[in-house]
């Protein structure tokens, strides 16, 4: 695709976009932290319609602005981006939505997830941190061999309490899927989760499970067993 026609593309999304804004959405959105005002379902059409495009998808991320980029993120090809090119994307990333997809709908997918998972936990900012533990929970569910589950106890027994808000969920999300899938390390998870009450009294809907890990984990251990 020419430069003419991927900008050509560019202008029309942006303006299919803000057509599609909506203020009162916004202000519900913005006491969460992400800045803007469209609907979920609306942007996910416009997605879908586009297709895989991997030049549109750097051309709409890098207008800095959300719904563009939640776009990027899903037209995008996860295996297309660079190392380096994925972590200044992480460290750009400061709304939760995008933040969340960019780890969840391409790290997760791309080669150098696992190397991106070591340096961003040891990263001092939060936010960063906190996408090394989110690919930390997917391994701890889906690929453990080789990683030092008694040891991220200790880091979250040490230091979850006192976390910023998004490395504390992280964290915590890691606890309970010790807990869920290794019985073994279940008990200590448990008592982790009681001594430390992190999230104990979040506000959860009815018929959805806390994300207070202890109530979470047995309540994933009880549906396993009736399954």
């Amino acid at each position: 695709m020419s430069e003419t026609m991927t900008a050509g593309r560019l202008g029309e999304v942006m303006a299919e976009l803000a057509v599609l804004e909506d203020p009162k959405m916004r202000e519900a959105n913005e006491k969460r932290g992400d800045d803007h005002g469209v609907n979920l379902s609306k942007l996910r059409a416009v997605a879908k319609r586009l297709k895989t495009q991997q030049e549109l998808a750097r051309e709409l991320w890098a207008t800095n602005d959300t719904p563009a980029r939640l776009v990027a993120l899903l037209i995008c090809r996860p295996k297309a981006f660079e190392r380096d090119e994925l972590d200044a994307m992480l460290r750009e990333a400061r709304a939760p939505k995008v933040h969340d997809w960019l780890v969840n709908y391409v790290v997760k997918k791309s080669p150098h997830a696992e190397d991106l998972r070591v340096a961003w936990m040891a990263d001092p900012d939060p936010v960063v941190a906190s996408a090394g533990w989110a690919l930390t929970s997917e391994r701890v569910a889906k690929k453990p061999a080789g990683l030092d589950l008694p040891g991220l106890l200790d880091i979250i027994e040490a230091q979850m309490r006192d976390a910023p808000d998004r490395l504390q969920w992280a964290m915590n999300h890691t606890l309970a899927f010790i807990g869920i899938e290794h019985p073994e390390y279940r008990a200590r998870a448990l008592d982790i989760g009681e001594r430390l009450e992190v999230l104990k009294d979040y506000p959860t809907p009815p018929n959805c499970t806390s994300p207070f890990a202890p109530i979470w984990i047995n309540e994933m251990v009880s549906r396993q067993a009736t399954a």
